[in-house]
């Protein structure tokens, strides 16, 4: 975790020192944050220091709490998300360390949006609506309280607090009515008196670098696996934290729900995010909650895998359960507007129409799939990344998708996911893969490295299998992956896998291809949850849209580095599905989308292999050696 740092007293000399205090600010936070969480802070964040930090530094000091600890840009863990201020200091009762985590917002004035106690307007702020302030602290203090080990069983020692500084009572009138909780506060300017009291009733007057570095030295718990909590999450109750953009791409789902049941309306609802920037968590909290509203709700993926695992897991025990999960192609002959929402989640992976080699005669058709989806239900919510189409045919992207919408009248939302939290959070990572594949941003760099997320070079299969296993004896959960280059066999009659996947001595089997376990190998819908899957290599299909601690990916040779850059080899590449049926510029699409999927499924580090020598003394220069 990492964060600028300093006693309230300090940093309030900080900002009125020298004859351009603003700039002396906003200076050393950047240049501190840029050493420790390689971030370049935007123009917009450094105005945001400049005039919101002072001002809640001298609001500790005139409440005699100079000595408490500001914790400047949080860092969430295992996000790239940051709380604008986290306080730290000592329990004015029990004496124990305190938190206060603070989210700072120049508003001066806001009102509910469509009385939705969730969401707000904010005069001139463009993009509306935003989330209520006190939802979004509340939700950051939730997942401190989730994720930082010294918290785990004592998250009342944490408060949060939205604090609208430039704001009077009569222009924020209508936020006080929702903010309500027990551990959370919204405070604005009218209200100083009543926010400086506060503090002094939360935290002693008592140095708090004791409990800052506690909490900076935590050890960060491993993230609420997906599917762990999908039963719970649509029997019982939400159980997952959503953040930011997440907390509002879910709440504006509900809030289209509810004004198209109320006004006879249709919506079509577009989020798109990176991998591990929780769309399917957001999915699955949106599935729970309309289910328990009694809405008639379905999830849909165009992915075997998910789906069946989403149905075996979740589902257990259930027939409805499981009839919630279906396929993109369930919905060719569904009554318009007979759902009140369907969640297409995985939306990437649409294809132009529902029918395939088995669809009978009298259901033959070409209507467009993405029509079929959008008439099912009078919101239909598409869930996707672009960047994961990795068959031939596939065709789920932002354009189209509007493009449909727009020629029926019908009005689209657009919500970005632009943090992401598989990778441990590293941006850094994100952005170092695109570059590494040509996808964007640039042409291949060192990497630089990242204090939430591992990567390194390994040196033959060996070394890698070896340092997966050591983590899932760690009780972290890991698994090994490869480009589609070797053949694929079916099980022997004595019920056991043929080791297809050969690099020198080493080999190990592909996943099972089929719904049923052979020995101890799961099935394939169950290879990236189940126990014995790391035993087995797996592919694209099995992979995409599941998430597992430690990443092994093997880089066939379909990719090979020549001449200082990744080219792909099709010819190397054993996927029929691609050798029939792409031309060469979309094979090599979505190969380089094949292994960005592969090579983003870990949480907290991957290691890579590759089997062509000239491409592992590229990557040497790229990667550490483990």
């Amino acid at each position: 975790m990492t964060a600028f740092r300093c006693p309230a007293e300090e940093l309030a000399k900080l900002a009125s020192c020298g004859s351009l205090p603003e700039q002396r600010l906003s200076q050393a936070i950047a240049e501190h944050l840029g050493r420790t969480a390689r971030i370049s802070p935007s123009a917009a964040e450094r105005r945001s220091w400049d005039r919101s930090l002072p001002m809640l530094a001298r609001d500790l000091v005139d409440a005699g709490l100079g000595d408490v600890e500001m914790l400047v840009e949080f860092q969430l863990p295992l996000t790239s998300k940051r709380a604008d201020a986290v306080l730290a200091g000592v329990d004015r009762l029990t004496g124990h360390d305190a938190y206060v985590v603070v989210e700072l917002k120049q508003w001066s004035r806001a009102e509910l949006y469509e009385h939705d106690p969730d969401l707000v307007l904010v005069e001139g702020v463009p993009h509306a609506p935003r989330l209520h302030p006190a939802v979004q602290v509340r939700t950051y203090r939730d997942y401190l309280a989730d994720f930082i080990e010294v918290l785990d069983d004592r998250s009342d020692v944490v408060d949060g607090v939205a604090y609208l500084h430039n704001a009077a009572d009569p222009d924020i009138r209508d936020l006080y009515s929702t903010a309500r909780g027990k551990h959370v506060h919204l405070f604005g300017r009218t209200r100083r008196a009543a926010f400086l009291d506060y503090l002094r009733n939360r935290f002693a007057p008592r140095p708090g670098f004791d409990a800052a570095e506690r909490l900076l030295a935590s050890a960060i718990r491993p993230s609420k696996q997906l599917l762990a909590l999908a039963a719970r999450e649509i029997k019982e109750r939400e159980q997952f934290v959503l953040l930011d953009e997440q907390r509002l791409a879910y709440e504006i789902v509900l809030h289209s729900v509810d004004r198209a049941r109320k006004d006879g309306t249709k919506e079509v609802v577009i989020v798109t995010g990176g991998p591990g920037s929780g769309k399917s968590v957001i999915a699955l909290s949106l599935l729970g909650e309309l289910s328990r509203r009694g809405r008639a709700v379905l999830h849909a993926t165009g992915s075997r895998s998910f789906t069946e695992t989403l149905r075996r897991v979740p589902g257990k025990g259930s027939s409805k359960v499981k009839s919630l999960f279906k396929y993109f192609n369930s919905f060719t002959q569904a009554q318009p507007d007979g759902l009140d929402v369907l969640i297409c989640d995985e939306a990437h992976r649409l294809r132009e129409t529902s029918q395939y080699r088995f669809t009978p005669a009298h259901l033959r058709s070409d209507r467009r799939q993405v029509d079929e989806l959008i008439d099912a239900a009078r919101v239909p919510v598409f869930l996707l990344d672009e960047h994961q189409v990795v068959r031939p045919g596939e065709m789920g992207t932002v354009t189209a998708i509007r493009a449909h919408a727009q020629a029926r009248g019908i009005r689209v939302r657009e919500i970005s996911l632009n943090e992401q939290f598989r990778c441990g959070g590293s941006r850094a990572y994100e952005s170092w893969v695109l570059r590494l594949l040509g996808l964007g941003g640039g042409a291949p760099e060192p990497w630089e490295g990242d204090d939430h997320f591992s990567v390194a070079l390994a040196g033959s299969p060996e070394e890698l299998e070896a340092v997966l296993r050591s983590q899932l004896g760690l009780g972290y959960s890991a698994r090994i992956t490869a480009g589609f280059c070797w053949p694929w066999s079916e099980p022997r009659k004595d019920d056991t896998l043929v080791h297809d996947v050969r690099i020198g001595d080493w080999s190990r089997p592909w996943n099972v291809k089929g719904e049923r376990a052979v020995g101890q190998a799961p099935a394939s819908a169950l290879w990236a949850t189940a126990d014995g899957g790391f035993e087995q290599v797996g592919c694209v299909y099995t992979a995409q849209g599941f998430e597992y601690d430690w990443n092994g990916v093997i880089i066939g040779p379909d990719l090979v580095a020549r001449d200082g850059r990744l080219v792909t080899v099709r010819a190397a590449n054993r996927d029929p599905a691609l050798t029939r049926g792409a031309d060469d510029e979309e094979a090599d699409r979505l190969i380089r989308n094949t292994y960005k999927v592969l090579l983003t499924r870990g949480m907290a580090g991957t290691v890579i292999y590759a089997v062509d020598a000239e491409t592992r003394q590229f990557l040497s220069r790229l990667l550490p050696p483990l």
